[in-house]
């Protein structure tokens, strides 16, 4: 039986292998391409091969896991996701004969860190499911390159946009924790999407309630000073609209600090340490909120609480859309408003 598999190597290109169905040992692995030593190429079927035996790899979810290679001679981060191709899976459905090969690829990196790329990765290969035709004759034209260029195009992104913004990164963060509309003008096609995606990495989408989320984004679309405006047009970008806070500019030092070290890896894990920070404190506002509808010192600790945690503008207007519905809660966030205006 054949099911085909792709693996790439340390410095972000591509290789591919085959295989049948994962649960069992009867399916064998034909190597498409890779840019691997053979010796470490036959490694790392070995281990493929393994994982497709346990019926350890679901279709279209990655994963992340230590390979030992003999060269280069340590061990390496290794992400793997197994595939069928969209457009033979939908001619599959109407013949049923036809036998849908499958694909692994691989994409090796200096340690297990790819796993804080995950998500990103395996958009990355949902788009070469459906984008590209895994033939033969188009693989070197068009597959090739594209999984060649897996680490700029998946793991870079955030580290771009810090070296281009600077120390107004903060607006970015502020905008991406706040909801607010962000409009990109004069920018070539990848610093967009590299600030899309930032924006988006950068976002507590998932973290808090799908309906809060929602209604932030109509809010922060009403208010009077509308989008966000970023003019890629000179060197450096220009921000109109912007926004920022205490907590946002602390954030901004640690990812302008990372800078030095230039390991995108460090910076996505900046990234995540600030979403966690800034989850925690919404928690605790939220308990001392909580507290506050039956005690008045409770109020006050709220008050002197988004005074000095430097994202109090953000946090009120989150917990205001998530107590919208509970009058009592309601109340000590009108409260706090006010005395936050004062």
């Amino acid at each position: 039986r054949s099911l085909q598999q792709g693996t790439g190597s340390g410095d972000g290109s591509p290789s591919s292998a085959a295989a049948e169905t994962p649960s069992s040992e009867d399916f064998s692995l034909s190597l498409l391409d890779t840019n691997l030593p053979a010796e470490a190429e036959t490694e790392l079927r070995s281990f493929i091969a393994k994982r497709l035996t346990k019926g350890a790899l679901f279709e279209g979810m990655g994963n992340v896991a230590s390979v030992g290679l003999s060269i280069p001679e340590y061990k390496v981060g290794c992400y793997y996701c197994r595939f069928q191709q969209e457009n033979l899976l939908e001619m599959a459905t109407l013949e049923s004969d036809i036998n849908v090969p499958e694909y692994v690829i691989c994409f090796l990196g200096g340690s297990e860190k790819e796993d804080t790329f995950r998500l990103e990765l395996d958009k990355y290969i949902q788009s070469l499911k459906i984008n590209l035709d895994l033939e033969q004759k188009i693989l070197e034209t068009c597959v090739n390159p594209y999984l060649g260029s897996w680490f700029e195009n998946a793991i870079c992104p955030i580290q771009r946009v810090v070296q281009l913004f600077q120390d107004k990164l903060s607006s970015l963060l502020h905008a991406a924790l706040s909801y607010t509309p962000v409009e990109v003008k004069n920018a070539d096609e990848r610093t967009e999407k590299d600030i899309s995606r930032f924006l988006a990495a950068a976002s507590l989408q998932g973290l808090v309630q799908e309906g809060t989320m929602t209604s932030l984004c109509i809010a922060m679309t009403e208010e009077q000073h509308k989008s966000m405006i970023i003019d890629c047009s000179g060197p450096q970008p220009q921000l109109h609209n912007a926004g920022s806070n205490r907590f946002c500019e602390d954030w901004m030092h640690a990812f302008v600090n990372g800078a030095e070290g230039g390991n995108p890896f460090l910076f996505r894990q900046i990234l995540e340490n600030f979403k966690l920070k800034a989850i925690q404190d919404i928690n605790n506002l939220k308990r001392f909120i909580r507290q506050a509808e039956m005690n008045h010192y409770a109020l006050f600790k709220c008050y002197m609480f988004l005074k000095n945690c430097g994202s109090g503008d953000i946090l009120l207007k989150i917990v205001k859309v998530e107590h919208a519905e509970m009058p009592e809660a309601r109340n000590v966030v009108t409260v706090l408003e006010e005395f936050m205006r004062e």
